[in-house]
């Protein structure tokens, strides 16, 4: 298994991974491979250092246990720009979590937020697409709806 960093034209570092350098050039070849973040399938391979496992233990910092609430910054992603990465991470967590936590109603979007609106049909939790101006008249007739661009790696699994 090959760890590989990647990053788009818009510079959002991500990991993939892949059976071997063979099949992350086959994907790029045939245009598998997406960031996670924005969906730009304009995605390069970043320079990384091979993981050693020497049988170091890890320091006292490392071993003490941490809030289940907060998420962790280690030390060492603070210092390499990590937060950055901190951040895309949970930006990816809280987006994994609205798809799997709505019903998607693709173009349909508008229409059902109205009828949920006027009580035609039960509420529920819905995302989907709309137009800026189907999104205006909703806000306009005072149907709550925040729009949310989510690449579309997120609508899938990943693999």
């Amino acid at each position: 298994m090959k760890v590989l960093n990647l990053q788009c034209d818009a510079r959002h570092g991500f990991e993939g991974w892949f059976a071997s350098e063979e099949d992350y050039a086959s994907q790029v070849a045939r245009g598998l491979l997406a960031c996670p973040l924005c969906g730009s399938k304009s995605v390069t391979k970043l320079p990384s250092a091979p993981r050693l496992n020497l049988g170091t233990t890890r320091s006292d910092d490392a071993a003490q246990p941490s809030s289940p609430t907060e998420p962790q910054i280690q030390k060492q992603d603070v210092v390499a720009g990590g937060t950055e990465q901190a951040l895309q991470a949970a930006w990816l967590q809280v987006a994994r979590r609205i798809v799997a936590q709505t019903e998607d109603v693709g173009g349909r979007f508008a229409e059902e937020a109205r009828k949920m609106h006027y009580g035609e049909v039960e509420e529920r939790s819905i995302r989907g697409q709309a137009s800026r101006e189907e999104t205006e008249a909703l806000l306009d007739e005072g149907i709550a709806v925040m729009p949310l661009p989510l690449p579309d790696a997120l609508k899938g699994p990943l693999q």
